[in-house]
This record gives structure tokens, sequence and C-alpha cells, in this order.
């Protein structure tokens, strides 16, 4: 690239990036779109290879798509709300629990003096907030409900996030058709390169890690419903969520149900069951779910993808949130890139000095 192409390029990603600041409470709809119309857009290209229009692809793919989304709502959201209100009345038995057993047991083998360990003081603390926190969550609602602008703004953008993904989809071939028209055509070839590049570690991340979290919440709900576990459904899907990151959902899930497991059973077979449950997940992740959906591509490392959440969400949200990833992908291939660089540089020669 050439000094004035360079400073093209640096002018365009710091607009790119004030835009983002700026436009952040309107852009989640349209980014929501780009991510679901980007997973669809595979599905899309193969059925116009079987002959279909493209029109007609994409309505069937977006169909398929919102069917599976709203059946998938419509079955869990229920469920999840009535084992959220079981969860509120075991809090008070774990923690009576843990007064009465737990602590006793720890006083006794570790020789404590006996108000060492204030749980009855943090059990006070910890209900007292999470009455608040319901009062507080009942304010918010009765201020965004009685907001009729909150509320036609919250409505907007979920209208907005099906009709965004099905116009997306449709012209996405045509957007980064005409996208790759705006290069310099000097670097255009090096600048397709890398989108390539940065789009085989994002399908094989997002596409294919999605499709392991979602099996990995199904098989672990099922296995931890089989054990008799009550709060199998928020465990299970909270261990496949944490599977975005490899490994995380197991030690996640194997913890978090190990202790609901403790308290609901007292017994250390159960335990064991809990335990084999995530061996038996964990195995299918690595022999035939990771192979099959992700295959040997190379995704994002599990430290940057935690990095680029959490930074993400720290500089600019939700919008961060939906955004990292991608960027993460994008400065991990130009890294790439620039160690290649390096090594073939005369400043990591022998001779380079």
């Amino acid at each position: 690239m050439t000094d004035i192409q360079k400073l093209w390029a640096l002018a365009a990603l710091l607009v790119m990036a004030v835009l983002v600041v700026m436009l952040e409470a309107i852009l989640m709809p349209f980014l929501v779109g780009a991510l679901l119309a980007y997973l669809g857009d595979p599905l899309a290209d193969r059925l116009e290879e079987r002959g279909l229009g493209r029109t007609l692809a994409v309505t069937l793919v977006f169909v398929s798509l919102s069917s599976v989304v709203v059946i998938g709502i419509l079955l869990t959201i229920p469920l999840i709300g009535r084992q959220l209100d079981l969860l509120a009345t075991k809090i008070p038995q774990w923690l009576h629990a843990i007064q009465d057993v737990l602590i006793p047991w720890l006083q006794r083998t570790m020789d404590l003096p006996k108000d060492s360990l204030p749980i009855t003081q943090f059990r006070t603390v910890l209900t007292e907030n999470w009455t608040s926190a319901g009062g507080l969550l009942g304010q918010i609602w009765s201020k965004v409900a009685g907001s009729s602008v909150a509320m036609l703004t919250g409505l907007a953008n979920l209208v907005l996030i099906p009709v965004v993904t099905f116009y997306l989809l449709r012209d996405w071939d045509v957007l980064m058709a005409r996208l790759r028209d705006l290069l310099p055509r000097s670097i255009e070839p090096t600048v397709a390169g890398l989108a390539n590049e940065c789009d085989e570690i994002l399908g094989a991340f997002i596409r294919g890690q999605l499709l392991v979290m979602l099996a990995l919440g199904i098989i672990y709900t099922i296995g931890l419903k089989m054990v008799g576990l009550d709060l199998a459904l928020i465990l299970g899907l909270t261990a496949g969520l944490a599977s975005i990151v490899p490994y995380m959902g197991f030690i996640v899930g194997i913890a978090a149900a190990g202790i609901a497991a403790w308290f609901q059973f007292h017994e250390l077979s159960m335990l064991l069951a809990v335990g084999g449950v995530f061996a038996v997940g964990q195995m299918l992740e690595g022999m035939v779910l990771t192979p099959l959906l992700v295959g040997d591509r190379i995704g994002l490392h599990p430290v940057a993808v935690i990095f680029a959440i959490m930074a993400g969400g720290q500089l600019a949200g939700f919008t961060g949130v939906l955004l990292a990833l991608p960027v993460a992908a994008v400065i991990m291939v130009l890294l790439r890139h620039a160690h290649s660089s390096y090594k073939d540089s005369k400043l990591y020669s022998a001779d380079g000095l």
C-alpha cells in the first residue's frame, strides 16, 4: 500500500469506530440481522447451486431459521421461568444447609472459631438484596412499560431484526462484490485473501461453535434430567452457553450441577452420575461434534475469545459484544501475516543489522 492508501484506510477505520460509538443505541438490530444473514448465506448459496433463484432460496432459509427461533423461544421460555422460580425457592434452603451442615463441619475440621464464618449475616444480606433486586426489576419494568417511547423502540428493534436479516441475506453476495469492487486494484487481491481467512475463522467458530453449544446444551439438559436434577434445564443451557470457550462449559457445568446435585440428593452416587453426564458430553464434543461441525479449521484461541468478549462489552456494551469476535478474527489474521512478514524480513534474519 502507498502512504496515501494507508492514510485513507486509517481514516476509514477511525470513522467507523466513531460511528459505532455514536450510533450504538440503534445498531443492535442491524448487527444481529447481519450476523443472522452471515450464518444463513452458505445455506442460501447451496440452494442456489441446486437451481433455486436467490429470492426463493433466501425465503426458504429465512422461514426455516425463523421457525427454529420461534419454536425454541416458545418451548424454552416457560420452562426457564418455572426453573427460575424453583431456583428462587431453593437458594434459602441451600443457605440453611450451608449453615447447619457445611459450616459446622468446616469449623470442626479446620478448628475455626465459632463466629469466623458469618453465614447468618451473609444469608440476611443476600435475602435483602434478592428482595431489592426483585423490586428494582419491577420498577424498571413499570417504567419501561409505562413509557410508550421505550416500548415502541423495543418493539421496533424486534421487528427490524427479521426485516434486516431478510434483505441482507438476499443481497449478501451483491454487497460483498460491491465492497470488493471499491478496493484499490493494487491491494484488492491481498485484502480479498485476508477476508477469506477471516471468513474461514469466523465460519469455523461462529457457525460451528454455535451448533456445538446448542448440541451440548441439549445433551447436558437431557442427561441431567435423566439423573433427576430439578434444575436440569438451567444448568444444561448454562453449560452449553459457556461452551463458547472450549472446556469452559464442562468446568462451569460440572461444578454448578455437582453443587445442585449434592444439595438435592446428599448422595455421592449422584455426584458420580453428574460427572458421567459431563464426561459423556465432553467425549461427544471431542470425538463427534467438533470434528463434524467445526472441522479442522483453525478457530480463535479460548483466551482471545474471553478477552474479545470482555473488551467489546467494556468498550461498547452489547454492540461491542456483537462486534468482538469479527474484530478479533481480523486482528488474528493480521497478526499472523505480520508475524510471517517479520520472519521473512531483514530485521529478523541474522544479517539484518
